[in-house]
C-alpha cells in the first residue's frame, strides 16, 4: 500500500547521478517510501513497457498501480511528487485540493501539447479498444496530423481528465485545446465534411518539418540537447560534432512528440539522432562515425560534398 518510487536512470548520464543523491536525501527523510534504481538500457522489455525514451525518468506506484511520472532532472518536482503522494492516504481537504490543481495544470498542459490530441488506451500504431482504433483509423484517413496520450500509461490523466472535461469515455480528440468529442462525434463530423475543417492536416507538419530542418545549414535532431544527451547514441554524436569544430544546431525531439514521429516517416529514417545538412538528411551516429573515419564528415559539414 506504501509508496513505490522508480528511477529509470544510465550510468553515463551525469543528471542521474545527481537525481541518485536527490532520492538518497528523499529516501531518508520518508522512511515509509519504497525507492528503486533501476539502470532503463539494462531493462530494455520494462522501459518499452512504461514508455522510458529518456532518463532520468521516475514512476510513482501505489498498491501495484502507477499512479504518476516525472521526467528530467528535476529535483524541487520529484520532491514534492513524493511529499504528495506519499501524504496522499492522510490529505487534508486544503492539500488535496493543491493536489487537483496541480493536476488540471498537467491535464491542460497535455490537452496544448499539439494543435491535435488524441487521448485513446494504446497507441496509434497499437490500439487496445476498438473505438481507439476506429478513430485512429478515421484521422489516418483524412491525413490529420494528430499526437497522442495512452491514458493506460497514466491511471491519475486516465481518471482525472473525465472530470475536467466531463466526459466519462474515451477516446476525447481536443484540436486547440478544446474537446471536440468521442468517436461516435468524429464520426459523425466526417459524414457531414467538417472533419477536415475542424482537424489540421498532416500537410501542415510536413511544412513545418522542412522549416526545422532548414533552420540552420547543419541540424541535429537528438534526445536532449548540446548541453545534456539524454541517450548513449545522441552523447556520442554530440562529441564527434564538437570535435569538427562546425557550428550546428541541434532540435530536442523529446520535447515535441509530433516531430519526433513525423520526422521518421519524413526523412524515412526510423532512429535518433538525425542529421541534416543544407536540408538532407545525412544520416544517424553509424554512418557519422563512419564519414569522420574516411575524412569525409568534414567537407560534408561544410557543405563542399
Amino acid at each position: 500500500r506504501s509508496l513505490v518510487v522508480v528511477h529509470f536512470w544510465a550510468p553515463w548520464a551525469p543528471q542521474c547521478a545527481q537525481m541518485n543523491e536527490v532520492m538518497a536525501a528523499l529516501a531518508k527523510e520518508h522512511m515509509q517510501v519504497t525507492f528503486v534504481k533501476l539502470e532503463a538500457e539494462a531493462v530494455p522489455e520494462v522501459s518499452e513497457k512504461y514508455g522510458i525514451s529518456s532518463v532520468p525518468t521516475f514512476l510513482f506506484f501505489k498498491n501495484s498501480q502507477k499512479i504518476d511520472r516525472l521526467d528530467g532532472a528535476h529535483a524541487p518536482e520529484l520532491t514534492k511528487k513524493v511529499q504528495r503522494h506519499a501524504s496522499s492516504s492522510s490529505v487534508s481537504a486544503g492539500s488535496n485540493d493543491n493536489a487537483k490543481e496541480d493536476l488540471n495544470v498537467r491535464l491542460k498542459k497535455l490537452i496544448n501539447a499539439a494543435p491535435c490530441m488524441l487521448f485513446m488506451k494504446g497507441s496509434p500504431k497499437e490500439p487496445r479498444c476498438g473505438f481507439s482504433k476506429q478513430i485512429v483509423e478515421i484521422l489516418n484517413k483524412h491525413g490529420i496530423s494528430f499526437s497522442s496520450f495512452d491514458i493506460f500509461s497514466d491511471e491519475e490523466v486516465r481518471q482525472g481528465l473525465k472530470t475536467y472535461s466531463n466526459w466519462p469515455t474515451y477516446p476525447q480528440l481536443y484540436v486547440a485545446g478544446e474537446l471536440i468529442g468521442g468517436l461516435d462525434i468524429v464520426k459523425e463530423l466526417e459524414a457531414s465534411g467538417e472533419l477536415d475543417t475542424v482537424c489540421p492536416k498532416a500537410q501542415k507538419l510536413e511544412d513545418r518539418l522542412k522549416i526545422l530542418i532548414n533552420k540552420a545549414p547543419v541540424m541535429l535532431f537528438m534526445k536532449g540537447s548540446k548541453q545534456m544527451a539524454k541517450c548513449g547514441f545522441s552523447k556520442q554524436i554530440i562529441e564527434i560534432m564538437n570535435s569538427t569544430g562546425v557550428d550546428y544546431e541541434t532540435f530536442d525531439i523529446l520535447e515535441d512528440e509530433e516531430v519526433r514521429q513525423g520526422l521518421k516517416t519524413y526523412s524515412n529514417w526510423p532512429t535518433y539522432p538525425q542529421l541534416y545538412v543544407k536540408g538532407e538528411l545525412v544520416g544517424g551516429v553509424d554512418i557519422v562515425k563512419e564519414l569522420k573515419e574516411s575524412g569525409e564528415l568534414l567537407p560534408i559539414l561544410k557543405g563542399e560534398n
